[in-house]
């Protein structure tokens, strides 16, 4: 089961109560089937056969290796009253629509009664980054005292539940429902991370954004959306009016600057490198411990002071900012809150165990984040070595695999190579691509162990105590799955463990 369906099973008094008639008026169709439609009261609509609860009504999801219906029987037998598919089924009153998943977001949003026009939600795109800024808003937001949710890659959280998601943005049944809750406990607000798949599946469909936030684009699922103007195109679909009150846009990136240039809604900039934005970040200084910058705003400006690792965290805090300011929160409250935000899982995360070396855990999957994050992990290591483990999800871009070997390979000393979570490929041909860059990339020890578990462990038995070793690609993901397997798997806590055993 997805973890952040656990929302739904920690709050199970959702629904309205509409009937099937109802919902087949709001669609336009009818229902295919002999019973009373009237009668037929729809306690909440959801996609996952696995989950659904008596009453439900059920969206059956045409699919790359299945189609929903071919789990009817399943959810007929769990209480499903209701299918909603592009064909009838053949055992439950059905709705048959042309596009199931197109409606999807629109109908979910419908049925709960648009939460997201109670709410100010604050929305975060872009390739790299998007995670830490959706943190650093909802950091922001809090500080003003106002009641907020967050919908993240590493978490979602509100009153009463805190879950790790399966996926960065939630399928539309599972985030509207969220909305509603966040909703119905007095949630005013919500930052929201948002995926480039999500927007062109159609998850956040029948979403209002009061803001919109954009942090820069790289190489990255060009196995999905085929070109970089594709994935252009799918993040900027976001920043129009019907989408979204106001843009907030970095323009240190070169994509930001076209978006911006663009854009046909209320519209904020914000740099680290350039005097020309709405919102600038000047007197940068990064160390050890965190950074510093002075952010210039039209309502004045403020120092902020970063207890995050990493000096890319400045233009996430930066973009956060503007974010808030930009709806109207006080920029003293805004420093503060994100001032105040310590760490966020899997995002440069320290590991600390007694070592006497570093150990972080890093997201890192593309090469832009790569050569974003290891010339500062270089410069923590006191002239030590710099000791990677990498590794590629399977499944996505296998485009990326050797550059991230290559480039891993570039900036360590030592280049460990592992299995993150190959999905349905061969795990050893996943490694193989990563090992033909790693062993072009430079003059680094590169070692392959399949294993990684024992891959953490190699990595922290020959950590000296100048030396820093990182573990790079997962982050805060801690389901992995081989094939039909999956199994759970959190880099923290198993880096923590392999320093704790190679210390004995």
């Amino acid at each position: 089961m997805d973890p952040e369906r656990s929302v739904r099973r920690s709050d199970p008094d959702v629904g309205s109560g509409v009937t099937a008639a109802q919902i087949a008026e709001h669609l336009g169709t009818a229902v295919v089937g002999d019973i009373e439609a009237g009668s037929i009261v729809v306690r909440d609509i959801d996609d996952d056969s696995r989950t659904i609860r008596p009453g439900d009504a059920y969206l059956a999801i045409p699919g790359r290796r299945w189609h929903g219906l071919d789990f009817e029987r399943d959810v007929a037998a769990a209480g499903a009253v209701l299918v909603i598919s592009d064909r009838p089924s053949s055992v439950l009153p059905s709705l048959v629509v042309d596009e199931p998943r197109r409606i999807m977001g629109p109908l979910t949003s419908w049925f709960h009664g648009e939460p997201s026009r109670d709410l100010r939600i604050f929305g975060v795109t872009g390739t790299n980054g998007k995670t830490s800024t959706t943190h650093f808003v909802d950091a922001a937001l809090a500080a003003t005292g106002e009641a907020g949710g967050l919908i993240s890659g590493a978490r979602i959280r509100g009153p009463g539940y805190d879950v790790v998601p399966a996926r960065t943005t939630p399928e539309a049944p599972t985030l509207q429902r969220t909305l509603a809750t966040f909703r119905r406990h007095g949630v005013t607000c919500c930052a929201m991370e948002v995926s480039s798949h999500a927007i062109d599946q159609g998850r956040v469909d029948g979403t209002a954004f009061r803001v919109m936030a954009f942090t820069n684009l790289s190489d990255d699922h060009l196995d999905y959306h085929e070109s970089m103007e594709g994935y252009f195109a799918t993040k900027a679909a976001m920043f129009t009016p019907e989408r979204t009150q106001i843009a907030v846009v970095d323009i240190d990136d070169h994509w930001g600057v076209r978006l911006a240039a663009g854009t046909t809604t209320e519209t904020w900039t914000c740099a680290t490198r350039r005097t020309d934005a709405d919102v600038v970040a000047t007197d940068i200084r990064a160390g050890r411990l965190g950074a510093e910058f002075t952010v210039h705003t039209p309502h004045g400006r403020s120092r902020v002071g970063l207890q995050v690792l990493g000096p890319h965290q400045v233009g996430n805090a930066l973009l956060a900012l503007t974010a808030a300011v930009a709806d109207g929160v006080d920029l003293a409250a805004a420093t503060e809150g994100i001032s105040s935000v310590t760490g966020i899982a899997g995002r440069c995360e320290p590991v600390h165990a007694g070592q006497s070396y570093r150990a972080i855990v890093d997201y890192m999957h593309n090469t832009a984040g790569q050569h974003a994050m290891f010339p500062y992990l270089r410069s923590l290591s006191d002239d030590g070595r710099l000791i990677v483990v990498v590794g590629a999800t399977g499944g996505r871009d296998p485009g990326k695999r050797e550059p991230l070997g290559q480039v891993a390979a570039r900036y360590a000393d030592v280049v460990i190579v592992t299995d993150e979570s190959p999905e349905d490929e061969d795990p050893g041909e996943i490694r193989a691509s990563v090992l033909r860059g790693a062993h072009r990339g430079a003059s680094a020890v590169v070692i392959e162990e399949p294993d990684r578990r024992r891959a953490f462990s190699t990595a922290t038995s020959m950590a000296g105590d100048r030396d820093v070793v990182v573990v790079t690609g997962r982050g805060s993901d801690t389901f992995r799955r081989y094939g039909t397997e999956t199994s759970f798997f959190d880099d923290h806590t198993e880096l923590r463990r392999a320093i704790l055993d190679t210390s004995d």
